[in-house]
């Protein structure tokens, strides 16, 4: 037993507390992100997102270990940037640029590499099948179809 062990479990039982008072890394990690479901099956999660108004090519996901970042960024269209110049001016501009992150803690490790992602409607839909704690890996990329 080291002195790391000690300071180890410390960290472990306040993270617990943490959870239990405040809702943990999840409502931390939510701010102005998307909402979200959560769903466990037997062999795979099932995580559905609303992120209305984003195009599939705004939407960047990746998994590592037992965390999945739902990151989607998006811009005014430039030819309406560009109306202005035209006939007349903008009388109300409303629309705008918008960025929005959501980090959400998975119960299980799942398979990076076998993950998948569909965008239909403004609703992503990641399916994410389990995994055994032994494979570990670095981050993974999840292309949205």
């Amino acid at each position: 037993m080291t002195p790391f062990d000690d300071v180890n479990r410390m960290f472990d039982r306040m993270s617990r507390q943490f959870d239990e008072t405040w809702g943990g890394f999840d409502a931390m990690a939510r701010g102005d992100g998307p909402d979200v479901d959560l769903a466990e099956y037997h062999d795979e999660l099932v995580v559905v997102a609303d992120l209305p108004g984003f195009d599939r090519d705004d939407i960047d996901l990746t998994v590592r270990g037992d965390v999945l970042t739902i990151s989607a960024d998006r811009s005014a269209d430039s030819t309406e940037q560009d109306q202005e110049g035209e006939e007349g001016a903008w009388v109300r501009r409303e629309r705008r640029s918008e960025s929005v992150r959501r980090r959400i803690r998975l119960p299980d490790e799942v398979r990076e590499d076998e993950a998948s992602a569909t965008y239909t409607n403004g609703v992503l839909t990641v399916t994410l099948p389990k995994v055994h704690a032994d494979d570990e890996g670095e981050d993974h990329h999840i292309d949205v179809n």
